[in-house]
């Protein structure tokens, strides 16, 4: 897990969900929460995958906080128009 601000001073923790089932292939994805935020859904990037835990982990570790920040925002981009398509 990752702690950053976006663009407005807001902290999100950034992490690795694993989608189940029997396809391994991109199995892991980006998840972004908001800090603090009980309850709250968490914004997945589910385009951008990886096949093992190891290298999703190694590859949020290693993303910068500007990478980390335009990732979120391709997320919740996403998410708002899947909300109204």
């Amino acid at each position: 897990m990752r702690s950053f601000q976006d663009e407005s001073g807001r902290t999100w923790v950034a992490s690795v969900r694993e989608r189940p089932g029997h396809d391994y292939k991109g199995r892991y994805s980006f998840v972004f929460a908001l800090e603090g935020e009980e309850g709250g859904e968490p914004i997945e990037l589910a385009d951008v995958r990886w096949n093992s835990l190891r290298t999703a982990q190694r590859t949020l570790a290693t993303t910068s906080d500007v990478e980390l920040r335009r990732r979120l925002r391709s997320a919740r981009g996403r998410a708002s128009s899947r909300a109204f398509g």
